[in-house]
């Protein structure tokens, strides 16, 4: 005998939509999708067809599986294992296990039957049914239930639905026709929907379109936070996929704050690239400051599509799309590459911030060097300005990142600053709310200035690093005075002069804040994740 078939019945006239089973679902009609999903796990000769209509009896013939034919067939769904009593017992005879296996259970993959029968197999049960498990609040009308358990009480049952996505049937006891088989059960849970109603149809297409997006980030010490910020922010955008998050090795700082957030996240186990695919992505997204040739195109070859933000290694010019957005001037060729701030978008708490008008006066400055600043540019600057700012009144509002090493030699250093107006802000989620409260600001030359560029808040800028001097943004035309970095000749003094100019001119200022209002990045967002939906459209 042989280990098993699949039967699938494919009975037109029991329908819940007109014509459901020839009735093309994200363009494969429930049929081909069933003889598909079949075929993904046994032999076409080993899969059987059993309907009452000459339309799938024909798609049958061409997928050349077999089929039986018989118009007149009625089949009640609720005793469907006695109406095709008949057609069972003849595959019984030859199959040492039935597989009966629904065609309007469209989100059902092979390898889900597969898992399942290894199991069956292993175990020697006589029946395997499907179930979903849920937990719900059940009701219970109780004349004596208060109104604070009615409101409160969020205890919750687990019960066990039948999905009747396909059952295993042991051909010798289906002959046999015992009336207590051993029997076991598969969890399907989400993929276990049945198509009976038009909403159960909507559903099926809705996940049938959705893709799997793996964002590949970085975020600890060394680097900071803002490549999580930046992709948490995209993310927060893309509802009709599933997404994941995969840290790269040392971000345990990153997971932390991703699986606050209810996102899937794995932190690097082995090399990036096995980690990736052993994730299986439609689409991935990287945003891990250098990628190389290889990884990108492995990762193409794979038919998976690439994208990568801050990107300037050689992997750039391989992926389907590069944002190179904190860099306004082109540094290599690539028609992937999308350059410049139009590209830049802010993370959502921004899109409701209420952003600065003029004033002639300045009442508070606001200093920060991202989620590091591994040259302590913080405390260097606030022993540069204390003194002026204690003499004109001006709070200072001092914020840092949880990668910034140097807190508590700074919160040393601010206690001895008797009569010092300080505010001290550690790691932050709401920086658009402190940025309200600025009137100008000093700070480095990273995602922060287009912040700034977006609430009007003119500044002095310092780079930290070589890379930060290439991004070109914060200039003169955009409101910003750069100064470049602390290794420069007479730098105290031009910062002095920078902030002091700031403070002092009012009609400066003023024309500082007029050049930022020529830009929006609020619509920026929209634009690029419109730029990824086209390519995951493409899948």
């Amino acid at each position: 005998m042989k280990e098993y078939c699949v039967i699938i019945p494919a009975i037109k006239k029991n329908a819940k939509i007109p014509d459901q089973l020839v009735k093309k679902l994200r363009g494969i009609t429930l049929i081909q999708r069933a003889i598909d999903t079949a075929c993904g796990f046994t032999e076409k000769a080993d899969i059987f067809v059993i309907t009452d209509s000459q339309e799938i009896s024909l798609i049958c013939q061409r997928n050349g599986v077999g089929y039986e034919y018989n118009k007149e067939l009625k089949v009640d769904p609720r005793y469907i294992l006695r109406d095709l009593k008949d057609s069972i017992d003849k595959k019984a005879a030859v199959y040492r296990n039935i597989i009966l296996f629904r065609a309007s259970t469209p989100l059902i993959r092979a390898r889900d039957i597969r898992k399942a029968l290894d199991k069956f197999l292993a175990k020697g049960a006589d029946v395997l049914v499907t179930l979903k498990k849920e937990n719900h609040r059940l009701w219970k009308q109780e004349g004596d239930r208060s109104l604070e358990s009615l409101l409160f009480d969020e205890q919750q049952e687990q019960i066990y639905i039948e999905s009747r996505a396909f059952i295993f049937i042991r051909s010798e006891y289906f002959l046999a026709g015992r009336s207590k088989p051993e029997v076991i059960a598969e969890y399907l849970n989400d993929r276990a929907i049945e198509i009976n109603s038009y909403q159960n149809w909507w559903i099926c297409e809705k996940l049938l379109a959705r893709k799997r997006i793996v964002f590949v980030v970085m975020g600890y010490a060394e680097v900071g936070m803002g490549h999580v910020y930046r992709a948490l922010t995209l993310a927060h955008e893309i509802d009709d996929h599933e997404i994941l998050f995969l840290c790269t090795e040392n971000s345990e700082m990153a997971v932390k704050n991703i699986a606050e957030r209810d996102y899937k996240t794995v932190l690097q186990q082995n090399d990036l690239l096995s980690d990736v695919l052993a994730l299986n992505p439609d689409l991935v997204i990287n945003d891990i400051l250098t990628t190389d040739e290889n990884y990108v195109k492995a990762l193409r070859d794979q038919g998976i599509k690439v994208v990568n933000f801050e990107d300037l290694g050689e992997g750039a010019v391989w992926t389907d799309l590069t944002f190179n957005e904190l860099f306004d001037q082109a540094l290599f060729e690539g028609e992937n590459i999308c350059w410049g701030h139009d590209y830049y978008f802010l993370r959502d708490e921004f899109s409701g911030a209420r952003i600065h008008s003029h004033r002639e006066s300045v009442n508070t400055v606001l200093i920060t060097f991202g989620g590091t600043d591994p040259g302590n540019y913080t405390q260097k600057v606030l022993a540069l300005i204390k003194d002026f700012c204690r003499e004109n009144g001006i709070r200072i509002s001092v914020v840092v990142g949880p990668g910034y090493k140097h807190k508590t030699a700074l919160l040393a250093y601010i206690e001895q600053l008797p009569g010092q107006e300080i505010a001290f802000t550690d790691s932050t989620s709401v920086m658009s709310s402190i940025m309200e409260q600025a009137d100008i600001a000093i700070s480095s030359n990273g995602r922060t200035v287009y912040e700034l560029a977006h609430m009007n808040i003119p500044a002095v800028v310092l780079s930290q690093n070589e890379r930060e001097l290439t991004h070109c943004f914060a200039s003169e035309e955009n409101g910003f005075a750069n100064i470049g970095t602390f290794a420069g000749n007479h730098m105290e003094e031009r910062i002095t002069s920078a902030f002091t100019k700031l403070v002092k001119d009012a009609t400066f200022r003023k024309q500082c804040q007029e050049k930022m209002k020529q830009h929006d990045f609020i619509q920026n967002k929209q634009k690029v994740a419109r730029m990824i939906g086209a390519l995951l459209e493409s899948l």
